[in-house]
Protein backbone atom coordinates (compact mmCIF):
# COMPACT_ATOMS: atom_id res chain seq x y z
CA UNK A 1 0.00 0.00 0.00
CA UNK A 2 1.40 3.40 -0.98
CA UNK A 3 1.88 5.99 1.69
CA UNK A 4 -0.32 9.09 1.87
CA UNK A 5 1.84 12.14 1.15
CA UNK A 6 1.35 15.00 3.63
CA UNK A 7 2.25 18.69 3.48
CA UNK A 8 2.02 20.77 6.66
CA UNK A 9 1.74 24.54 6.81
CA UNK A 10 2.63 25.78 10.29
CA UNK A 11 4.76 22.78 11.18
CA UNK A 12 6.46 24.40 14.19
CA UNK A 13 3.19 25.50 15.84
CA UNK A 14 1.01 23.55 18.24
CA UNK A 15 -1.10 21.73 15.64
CA UNK A 16 1.87 21.25 13.31
CA UNK A 17 4.08 19.63 15.93
CA UNK A 18 1.25 17.39 17.11
CA UNK A 19 0.53 16.37 13.51
CA UNK A 20 4.15 15.33 13.12
CA UNK A 21 3.89 13.44 16.40
CA UNK A 22 0.94 11.49 15.00
CA UNK A 23 2.76 10.82 11.72
CA UNK A 24 5.90 9.72 13.57
CA UNK A 25 3.89 6.90 15.13
CA UNK A 26 2.38 5.90 11.77
CA UNK A 27 5.35 5.95 9.40
CA UNK A 28 3.97 2.99 7.43
CA UNK A 29 0.91 5.03 6.41
CA UNK A 30 2.29 8.55 5.89
CA UNK A 31 5.15 10.39 4.22
CA UNK A 32 5.92 14.07 4.85
CA UNK A 33 6.64 15.76 1.52
CA UNK A 34 6.55 19.45 2.53
CA UNK A 35 6.88 21.57 5.67
CA UNK A 36 6.30 25.29 6.03
CA UNK A 37 6.92 27.44 9.09
CA UNK A 38 7.78 30.98 10.09
CA UNK A 39 10.99 31.95 11.84
CA UNK A 40 11.50 29.06 14.25
CA UNK A 41 14.31 27.80 12.06
CA UNK A 42 15.94 25.75 14.81
CA UNK A 43 12.85 23.54 15.27
CA UNK A 44 12.14 23.49 11.53
CA UNK A 45 15.63 22.21 10.78
CA UNK A 46 15.13 19.41 13.32
CA UNK A 47 11.85 18.49 11.63
CA UNK A 48 13.52 18.44 8.22
CA UNK A 49 16.27 16.15 9.48
CA UNK A 50 13.76 13.79 11.05
CA UNK A 51 11.08 13.61 8.34
CA UNK A 52 13.16 14.40 5.20
CA UNK A 53 10.56 16.35 3.17
CA UNK A 54 11.25 17.20 -0.46
CA UNK A 55 10.30 20.85 0.06
CA UNK A 56 10.39 23.32 2.94
CA UNK A 57 9.35 26.96 3.23
CA UNK A 58 10.27 29.69 5.74
CA UNK A 59 8.92 33.14 6.53
CA UNK A 60 11.45 35.11 4.49
CA UNK A 61 14.78 34.97 2.66
CA UNK A 62 16.78 35.50 5.85
CA UNK A 63 15.15 32.53 7.55
CA UNK A 64 15.70 30.44 4.41
CA UNK A 65 19.43 31.24 4.46
CA UNK A 66 19.65 30.30 8.13
CA UNK A 67 17.81 27.04 7.47
CA UNK A 68 20.21 26.18 4.66
CA UNK A 69 23.17 26.81 6.98
CA UNK A 70 21.67 24.64 9.72
CA UNK A 71 20.95 21.78 7.33
CA UNK A 72 24.47 21.73 5.91
CA UNK A 73 24.92 18.99 3.31
CA UNK A 74 21.26 17.97 3.66
CA UNK A 75 20.19 21.33 2.18
CA UNK A 76 21.11 20.14 -1.31
CA UNK A 77 18.44 17.43 -1.07
CA UNK A 78 15.64 19.82 -0.08
CA UNK A 79 13.92 22.50 -2.14
CA UNK A 80 13.93 25.57 0.12
CA UNK A 81 11.34 28.30 -0.52
CA UNK A 82 10.14 31.32 1.47
CA UNK A 83 7.36 33.87 1.82
CA UNK A 84 3.84 33.70 0.43
CA UNK A 85 4.98 31.97 -2.76
CA UNK A 86 6.80 29.41 -0.66
CA UNK A 87 3.56 28.56 1.14
CA UNK A 88 1.79 28.10 -2.19
CA UNK A 89 4.62 25.90 -3.48
CA UNK A 90 4.47 23.69 -0.38
CA UNK A 91 0.67 23.49 -0.47
CA UNK A 92 0.04 22.90 -4.15
CA UNK A 93 3.27 21.87 -5.88
CA UNK A 94 4.93 19.43 -3.51
CA UNK A 95 3.08 16.33 -4.69
CA UNK A 96 1.03 16.13 -1.48
CA UNK A 97 -2.16 14.09 -1.31
CA UNK A 98 -3.29 16.07 1.74
CA UNK A 99 -2.49 19.50 3.11
CA UNK A 100 -2.67 20.15 6.84
CA UNK A 101 -3.15 23.89 7.10
CA UNK A 102 -2.24 24.88 10.65
CA UNK A 103 -1.12 28.46 10.10
CA UNK A 104 -2.45 31.27 12.28
CA UNK A 105 -4.26 34.09 10.50
CA UNK A 106 -5.35 34.97 6.98
CA UNK A 107 -1.93 34.01 5.56
CA UNK A 108 -3.36 30.52 5.18
CA UNK A 109 -6.02 31.56 2.66
CA UNK A 110 -4.00 31.80 -0.59
CA UNK A 111 -2.12 28.49 -0.18
CA UNK A 112 -5.34 26.69 0.78
CA UNK A 113 -7.07 27.93 -2.37
CA UNK A 114 -4.02 26.92 -4.43
CA UNK A 115 -4.09 23.42 -2.92
CA UNK A 116 -7.81 23.07 -3.68
CA UNK A 117 -7.18 24.09 -7.29
CA UNK A 118 -4.48 21.40 -7.43
CA UNK A 119 -6.90 18.76 -6.15
CA UNK A 120 -5.16 18.34 -2.76
CA UNK A 121 -7.39 17.23 0.14
CA UNK A 122 -7.52 19.74 3.01
CA UNK A 123 -7.13 19.01 6.71
CA UNK A 124 -8.29 22.35 8.07
CA UNK A 125 -6.98 23.80 11.32
CA UNK A 126 -6.66 27.39 10.08
CA UNK A 127 -9.93 29.05 11.09
CA UNK A 128 -9.29 32.29 9.27
CA UNK A 129 -9.45 30.56 5.88
CA UNK A 130 -13.20 30.00 6.24
CA UNK A 131 -13.83 33.07 8.40
CA UNK A 132 -12.53 35.40 5.71
CA UNK A 133 -13.47 33.55 2.55
CA UNK A 134 -15.84 30.71 3.35
CA UNK A 135 -17.96 31.41 0.28
CA UNK A 136 -14.90 31.22 -2.00
CA UNK A 137 -13.28 28.22 -0.32
CA UNK A 138 -16.35 25.99 -0.11
CA UNK A 139 -17.51 26.79 -3.64
CA UNK A 140 -14.06 26.07 -5.04
CA UNK A 141 -13.80 22.84 -3.03
CA UNK A 142 -17.16 21.67 -4.43
CA UNK A 143 -16.13 22.60 -7.96
CA UNK A 144 -12.86 20.64 -7.67
CA UNK A 145 -14.40 17.78 -5.68
CA UNK A 146 -11.86 18.35 -2.90
CA UNK A 147 -12.73 17.16 0.63
CA UNK A 148 -12.26 19.60 3.50
CA UNK A 149 -11.86 17.67 6.74
CA UNK A 150 -11.94 19.77 9.93
CA UNK A 151 -9.24 19.30 12.55
CA UNK A 152 -10.54 21.57 15.32
CA UNK A 153 -11.87 19.22 18.00
CA UNK A 154 -15.34 20.79 17.88
CA UNK A 155 -15.74 20.64 14.11
CA UNK A 156 -14.20 17.19 13.96
CA UNK A 157 -16.82 16.12 16.50
CA UNK A 158 -19.66 17.53 14.38
CA UNK A 159 -18.15 15.96 11.26
CA UNK A 160 -18.09 12.58 12.99
CA UNK A 161 -21.61 12.93 14.41
CA UNK A 162 -22.95 13.65 10.91
CA UNK A 163 -21.38 10.57 9.32
CA UNK A 164 -24.13 8.51 7.70
CA UNK A 165 -26.84 11.03 8.60
CA UNK A 166 -29.12 12.94 6.26
CA UNK A 167 -28.39 16.66 6.50
CA UNK A 168 -32.12 17.39 6.20
CA UNK A 169 -32.60 15.62 9.54
CA UNK A 170 -30.30 18.02 11.42
CA UNK A 171 -32.12 20.44 13.72
CA UNK A 172 -29.07 22.21 15.16
CA UNK A 173 -25.46 21.73 16.13
CA UNK A 174 -24.15 22.48 19.60
CA UNK A 175 -20.54 23.61 19.97
CA UNK A 176 -19.02 23.20 23.41
CA UNK A 177 -16.72 25.78 25.00
CA UNK A 178 -14.47 25.22 27.99
CA UNK A 179 -14.71 28.87 29.07
CA UNK A 180 -10.96 29.33 28.88
CA UNK A 181 -8.51 30.53 31.48
CA UNK A 182 -10.93 32.96 33.15
CA UNK A 183 -14.25 31.14 33.04
CA UNK A 184 -14.80 31.62 36.78
CA UNK A 185 -13.78 35.30 36.93
CA UNK A 186 -16.20 38.22 36.91
CA UNK A 187 -15.91 41.15 34.51
CA UNK A 188 -14.47 43.22 37.36
CA UNK A 189 -11.79 40.60 38.05
CA UNK A 190 -10.76 40.61 34.38
CA UNK A 191 -9.61 44.22 34.38
CA UNK A 192 -6.10 43.51 35.64
CA UNK A 193 -5.36 39.94 34.55
CA UNK A 194 -1.88 39.26 33.21
CA UNK A 195 -0.61 37.56 30.07
CA UNK A 196 0.78 34.73 32.19
CA UNK A 197 -2.63 34.13 33.77
CA UNK A 198 -4.37 34.23 30.39
CA UNK A 199 -2.05 31.58 28.96
CA UNK A 200 -2.92 29.01 31.66
CA UNK A 201 -5.71 27.10 29.95
CA UNK A 202 -7.29 24.59 32.36
CA UNK A 203 -7.78 21.77 29.83
CA UNK A 204 -5.94 22.17 26.53
CA UNK A 205 -2.31 22.67 25.49
CA UNK A 206 -2.46 25.18 22.64
CA UNK A 207 -0.55 28.05 21.05
CA UNK A 208 -0.57 31.52 22.64
CA UNK A 209 -3.08 33.15 20.30
CA UNK A 210 -5.69 30.41 20.46
CA UNK A 211 -5.32 30.25 24.25
CA UNK A 212 -6.09 33.97 24.51
CA UNK A 213 -8.92 33.55 22.01
CA UNK A 214 -10.34 30.84 24.25
CA UNK A 215 -10.28 33.20 27.23
CA UNK A 216 -12.09 35.97 25.31
CA UNK A 217 -14.42 33.46 23.60
CA UNK A 218 -13.31 34.79 20.21
CA UNK A 219 -12.12 31.28 19.42
CA UNK A 220 -15.63 29.93 19.86
CA UNK A 221 -17.04 32.80 17.83
CA UNK A 222 -14.67 31.98 14.99
CA UNK A 223 -15.78 28.35 15.24
CA UNK A 224 -19.42 29.42 14.90
CA UNK A 225 -18.64 31.21 11.63
CA UNK A 226 -16.51 28.30 10.47
CA UNK A 227 -19.30 25.83 11.29
CA UNK A 228 -21.73 27.90 9.22
CA UNK A 229 -19.58 27.26 6.13
CA UNK A 230 -18.45 23.72 6.89
CA UNK A 231 -21.93 22.37 7.56
CA UNK A 232 -24.07 24.82 5.55
CA UNK A 233 -26.24 25.85 8.51
CA UNK A 234 -27.91 29.14 9.37
CA UNK A 235 -26.56 30.87 12.47
CA UNK A 236 -29.86 30.30 14.27
CA UNK A 237 -29.11 26.57 14.12
CA UNK A 238 -25.64 26.86 15.67
CA UNK A 239 -25.56 27.06 19.47
CA UNK A 240 -22.71 27.37 21.96
CA UNK A 241 -22.79 25.98 25.50
CA UNK A 242 -20.17 26.10 28.23
CA UNK A 243 -18.79 22.70 29.14
CA UNK A 244 -15.90 23.06 31.64
CA UNK A 245 -14.66 19.47 31.42
CA UNK A 246 -13.95 19.53 27.65
CA UNK A 247 -15.03 15.88 27.37
CA UNK A 248 -17.99 16.35 25.03
CA UNK A 249 -16.37 18.02 22.04
CA UNK A 250 -19.65 18.94 20.34
CA UNK A 251 -23.12 17.58 19.57
CA UNK A 252 -25.75 17.37 16.85
CA UNK A 253 -29.47 17.45 17.58
CA UNK A 254 -31.77 15.87 15.01
CA UNK A 255 -35.39 16.57 14.17
CA UNK A 256 -36.55 13.55 16.20
CA UNK A 257 -34.90 15.19 19.32
CA UNK A 258 -32.07 12.64 19.38
CA UNK A 259 -28.68 14.14 20.22
CA UNK A 260 -25.45 12.49 19.09
CA UNK A 261 -22.25 13.64 20.83
CA UNK A 262 -18.57 12.87 20.32
CA UNK A 263 -16.59 12.39 23.54
CA UNK A 264 -12.91 12.03 24.35
CA UNK A 265 -10.09 13.32 26.48
CA UNK A 266 -8.82 16.79 25.48
CA UNK A 267 -6.03 15.66 23.16
CA UNK A 268 -5.71 17.32 19.74
CA UNK A 269 -3.82 14.35 18.34
CA UNK A 270 -7.07 12.37 18.16
CA UNK A 271 -8.91 14.68 15.71
CA UNK A 272 -5.63 15.18 13.82
CA UNK A 273 -5.28 11.41 13.35
CA UNK A 274 -8.95 11.14 12.33
CA UNK A 275 -8.42 13.75 9.61
CA UNK A 276 -5.26 12.03 8.39
CA UNK A 277 -6.80 8.55 8.21
CA UNK A 278 -10.37 9.46 7.17
CA UNK A 279 -12.54 7.61 6.20
CA UNK A 280 -10.75 4.90 8.17
CA UNK A 281 -10.05 4.71 11.89
CA UNK A 282 -6.75 3.36 13.17
CA UNK A 283 -5.32 2.55 16.56
CA UNK A 284 -3.59 5.39 18.39
CA UNK A 285 -1.43 5.43 21.50
CA UNK A 286 -3.67 7.91 23.33
CA UNK A 287 -5.20 7.73 26.78
CA UNK A 288 -8.75 6.37 26.45
CA UNK A 289 -11.63 8.19 28.10
CA UNK A 290 -12.75 6.73 31.43
CA UNK A 291 -16.27 8.05 32.02
CA UNK A 292 -16.35 6.73 35.57
CA UNK A 293 -13.17 8.61 36.40
CA UNK A 294 -14.43 11.71 34.58
CA UNK A 295 -17.50 11.74 36.81
CA UNK A 296 -20.15 14.40 36.26
CA UNK A 297 -20.28 16.46 33.08
CA UNK A 298 -21.65 20.00 33.30
CA UNK A 299 -23.24 22.30 30.73
CA UNK A 300 -24.14 25.97 31.11
CA UNK A 301 -25.88 28.54 28.95
CA UNK A 302 -23.53 30.96 27.20
CA UNK A 303 -23.64 34.41 28.84
CA UNK A 304 -23.07 36.99 26.10
CA UNK A 305 -22.75 39.80 28.65
CA UNK A 306 -19.88 37.96 30.31
CA UNK A 307 -18.39 37.00 26.92
CA UNK A 308 -19.37 39.82 24.51
CA UNK A 309 -17.03 38.55 21.77
CA UNK A 310 -19.38 35.64 21.11
CA UNK A 311 -22.14 38.14 20.34
CA UNK A 312 -19.79 40.09 18.05
CA UNK A 313 -18.96 36.88 16.18
CA UNK A 314 -22.62 36.09 15.57
CA UNK A 315 -23.17 39.70 14.46
CA UNK A 316 -20.22 39.48 12.06
CA UNK A 317 -21.38 36.16 10.68
CA UNK A 318 -24.95 37.28 10.13
CA UNK A 319 -23.73 40.50 8.49
CA UNK A 320 -21.51 38.46 6.22
CA UNK A 321 -19.41 39.87 3.42
CA UNK A 322 -16.15 41.32 4.70
CA UNK A 323 -17.34 41.74 8.30
CA UNK A 324 -16.07 38.32 9.52
CA UNK A 325 -12.68 39.20 8.00
CA UNK A 326 -12.64 42.43 9.98
CA UNK A 327 -13.69 40.65 13.18
CA UNK A 328 -10.88 38.12 12.81
CA UNK A 329 -8.16 40.56 11.71
CA UNK A 330 -8.92 43.11 14.44
CA UNK A 331 -8.79 40.33 17.02
CA UNK A 332 -5.49 39.02 15.71
CA UNK A 333 -3.85 42.43 16.13
CA UNK A 334 -5.50 43.03 19.51
CA UNK A 335 -4.29 39.68 20.85
CA UNK A 336 -0.75 40.39 19.65
CA UNK A 337 -0.83 43.76 21.39
CA UNK A 338 -2.07 42.16 24.62
CA UNK A 339 0.65 39.51 24.48
CA UNK A 340 3.20 42.30 23.98
CA UNK A 341 1.90 44.19 27.02
CA UNK A 342 0.53 47.14 25.02
CA UNK A 343 -3.14 46.85 26.06
CA UNK A 344 -5.20 45.36 28.87
CA UNK A 345 -7.07 42.09 28.46
CA UNK A 346 -10.53 43.67 28.20
CA UNK A 347 -9.30 46.10 25.56
CA UNK A 348 -9.12 43.17 23.13
CA UNK A 349 -12.91 43.15 22.87
CA UNK A 350 -13.04 46.97 22.85
CA UNK A 351 -10.75 47.04 19.80
CA UNK A 352 -12.77 44.41 17.96
CA UNK A 353 -16.07 46.18 18.57
CA UNK A 354 -14.73 49.60 17.60
CA UNK A 355 -13.11 48.37 14.38
CA UNK A 356 -16.29 46.52 13.40
CA UNK A 357 -18.36 49.66 14.03
CA UNK A 358 -16.13 51.61 11.61
CA UNK A 359 -16.35 49.09 8.79
CA UNK A 360 -18.69 49.37 5.80
CA UNK A 361 -18.87 45.74 4.65
CA UNK A 362 -18.72 44.56 1.05
CA UNK A 363 -21.50 42.01 0.66
CA UNK A 364 -20.07 39.64 -1.97
CA UNK A 365 -16.33 40.20 -1.76
CA UNK A 366 -13.77 38.93 -4.21
CA UNK A 367 -10.41 37.77 -2.89
CA UNK A 368 -8.85 41.21 -3.35
CA UNK A 369 -11.72 42.79 -1.35
CA UNK A 370 -11.10 40.34 1.48
CA UNK A 371 -7.38 41.05 1.55
CA UNK A 372 -8.04 44.81 1.50
CA UNK A 373 -10.54 44.53 4.38
CA UNK A 374 -8.06 42.43 6.35
CA UNK A 375 -5.32 45.03 5.87
CA UNK A 376 -7.66 47.91 6.77
CA UNK A 377 -8.83 46.20 9.96
CA UNK A 378 -5.27 45.51 11.08
CA UNK A 379 -4.29 49.14 10.62
CA UNK A 380 -7.34 50.34 12.53
CA UNK A 381 -6.70 47.89 15.37
CA UNK A 382 -3.12 49.11 15.66
CA UNK A 383 -4.21 52.76 15.99
CA UNK A 384 -6.66 52.31 18.87
CA UNK A 385 -5.65 52.86 22.52
CA UNK A 386 -2.22 54.24 21.76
Amino acid sequence: MSKKRIAILGSTGSIGTQTLDVIDGMREQFEVVALAAGRNVELLSEQVRKFRPNMVSCADESAARELKERLGELASAVQIEYGGQGLIQAAARSGADMLITALVGSVGLAPTLAAIDAGVAIGLANKETLISAGHLVMERARRNNVPIIPIDSEHSAIFQCLNGEQRSAVKRIILTASGGSFRDKSREELKNVTVEQALRHPNWSMGAKITIDSATMVNKGLEVIEAHWLFDLDYDRIEVVLHPESIVHSMVEFVDTSIIAQLGNPDMRVPIQYALTYPNRMRGSYRPLDLVQAGALHFFKMDERRFPCIRMAYDAGRCGGTMPTVFSAANEVAVARFLNGQIAFLQIEDIIEEVMSRHDPIRNPALEDILAADDWARQEAQRLFR
